[in-house]
């Protein structure tokens, strides 16, 4: 059996789409001929947004897993771990002077990221892997975009090396990159560093044809190595639970709502459900931002309303079976038509409608609409959404287009074994 190196920053118990992507794939890389070597940070050292100890269980026991210690450089500017973002200041946007101070540092400091803390340690150990182990093939993913400089520098020590840079998010066009005040020179070294990485990999996968098309755009002949891979679903997530419907019509959102995140349509045309005295629950599970908490009582009442706190992967999923439909809602940006958000493939997996507000002609647009698993709005078409509502709640059933086991974790691996192959 051959050996891949995989190089990840998120790995449990940190949460989120960038945990599951990795834990999953290396579930079932064996099954084709590879045995993956996980190397990540150790969870003391990490600076990780969310927790989720539940997802430790989900580690297979036979899987190597390597971990390094790690520089907090988020200490300069966070006093409080609680405070971590994710990739960026995504989940929420503070005010006032020591907010952009703060943000500037991050961006002008930190380039491309704080997590850059973690790469001294991880070469050494990915050095040691790589000769000891003898191995050949090698994954970097990222955000953290920092943990591509790794790849890009085992690659000019190794050049023998296949080297695949997962990309899951935009790099110098994430949606909330100007938030970190970006002079001309640090937006001059983070492009170099995005097309030294994207040159000298030997694939690039992208997790959506935007995405693909944005990393394309920068660099001339790109488009021969670069594949799109998107996120997944794991069937065995669901195995064993069953789907139910509230009593009550129940339109639920899991994850992150910060303020990029527009709602006002939506609660428009649920303040119309309102005066037609239909019995509705907006129920979100997982962190909103004060200001859209706020927004969100100013349409509608307490007793229409839910906010639940963040929920483990097994927990979130069968929050997802217990709602009569599920919201999706993609940040707006000039970006925001390659955006796909993990989520999503769960969603569909869950046999739940899908009511998504963002770009029609936008990549989760695209994938909702081949499967038939619910339908995409601009975010201000309020009468489109009341209509659809309406249709709803005679009827949540869904008619598939195509079933969504393409975007099963099983069936995605074999796109990677290709590109390793």
């Amino acid at each position: 059996m051959q050996k891949v190196l995989i190089v990840t920053y998120y790995w449990p118990p940190g949460s989120g789409a960038g945990v599951q992507r990795w834990l999953k794939f290396s579930k079932y890389l064996p099954q084709y001929g590879w045995e993956p070597v996980i190397l990540t940070v150790e969870p003391d050292f990490a600076a990780y947004p969310a927790i989720d100890y539940s997802l430790n269980s989900e580690v297979p026991e036979n899987l190597t897993v390597i971990k390094t210690k790690a520089r907090d450089y988020f200490r300069f500017y966070k006093k409080d771990k609680s405070e971590i973002p994710s990739s960026g200041f995504a989940a929420g946007k503070e005010k006032g002077l020591k907010s952009v101070l703060t943000r500037f540092v991050r961006g002008n400091f930190f380039i491309p990221d704080p997590r850059k803390g973690w790469n001294k340690y991880a070469f050494t150990k990915a050095c040691e892997i790589i000769e000891s182990q003898k191995v050949n093939h090698l994954i970097t993913t990222s955000p953290p975009h920092s943990t591509q400089l790794i790849g890009l520098k085992l690659k000019k020590k190794y050049p023998g090396i296949r080297w695949i840079a997962d990309l899951r998010d935009p790099w110098t066009n994430i949606y909330y990159y100007n938030e970190f005040f970006p002079t001309r020179i640090s937006r001059i070294i983070d492009s170099s560093y995005e097309k030294n990485v994207l040159e000298s990999a030997d694939r690039i996968i992208a997790i959506g044809k935007s995405l693909r098309e944005s990393f394309c755009s920068k660099i001339q002949g790109l488009e021969e190595k670069t594949e799109v891979i998107t996120n997944g679903y794991d069937s065995e997530d669901f195995s064993g639970l069953i789907a139910t419907l509230p009593a009550i019509f129940t339109i639920s959102y899991i994850g992150t709502l910060s303020d990029k995140y527009p709602v006002n349509g939506l609660l428009a045309a649920l303040r119309e459900l309102k005066k037609d005295r239909t019995d509705f629950r907006l129920r979100f599970t997982g962190y909103v931002s004060s200001l859209q908490e706020k927004l969100i009582k100013s349409y509608l009442n307490g007793s229409l309303t839910e906010f639940l706190p963040y929920a483990d992967h097994s927990s979130a999923i069968k929050s997802m079976l217990n709602t009569s439909i599920l919201l999706l809602v993609i940040p707006d940006h000039h970006s925001s038509k390659s955006i796909i958000t993990g989520k999503l493939f769960e969603y569909l997996a869950s046999g739940k409608p899908v009511l998504c507000l963002g770009p029609i002609d936008g990549d989760a647009a695209d994938i909702i609409e081949e499967c038939g698993h619910g339908k995409t709005f601009n975010y201000s078409d309020t009468a489109g959404i009341f209509e659809y509502l309406k249709i709803l709640l005679k009827d949540p059933q869904i008619s598939e287009k195509m079933s969504p086991s393409v975007y099963r974790r099983d069936n995605l691996v074999k796109k990677i074994v290709k590109l390793l192959s």
